[in-house]
């Protein structure tokens, strides 16, 4: 009589780990602080990763997410995306191909890959960055830029742009 035998032990330390412990599909996450909701977001398929030395969560179908301030609570701000990627750990995030974000002021930002780091609050870009004001000025960063994460400052390289003059103007009477 003979048996095969496998040891499970040695087999497992040799597979791959690299597959998502959780799948959300049709995913539509809201997330609260004390009642009030600061975040949603919706993307067509969210995939986490665990099981890995730096675990990360994916969003490679896209996500739309909106941001809630409570002193602007009605005026969400929002980032539109085609692919997104959080390391939770790090609190690190990054979004690519055609990212839109509006602030709750109304400001309206272009560019094809952003990223943000959560515990030094900046969110920067290397890419051309389009702008454009509620009253219809524009400015371009040829060369990315680098901003607060609630957009209260931000600096653009190699800059330009078409900016009106009538608010410069009331503003010095």
């Amino acid at each position: 009589m003979s048996s095969c035998e496998e040891d499970l032990t040695k087999a497992g330390g040799k597979q791959s780990k690299n597959f998502p412990s959780q799948i959300i599909n049709n995913a539509n996450i809201i997330q609260r602080d004390s009642g009030f909701v600061t975040m949603r977001a919706k993307a067509p398929i969210i995939e986490k990763y665990e099981l890995i030395d730096s675990p990360y969560t994916v969003a490679r179908k896209g996500i739309d997410i909106q941001f809630f301030d409570k002193k602007k609570p009605k005026v969400p701000g929002t980032i539109k995306a085609k692919y997104a990627r959080i390391f939770e750990y790090k609190k690190f995030y990054e979004a690519k191909g055609n990212v839109r974000i509006t602030t709750n002021e109304g400001q309206k930002f272009a560019m094809q890959s952003i990223f943000w780091d959560q515990r030094k609050k900046r969110i920067y870009t290397r890419d051309t960055v389009y702008v454009t004001m509620e009253d219809g000025s524009t400015l371009v960063g040829a060369h990315g830029m680098t901003a607060k994460d609630d957009f209260s400052e931000y600096v653009f390289y190699q800059n330009s742009g078409d900016f009106t003059t009538s608010k410069l103007s009331e503003k010095q009477k």
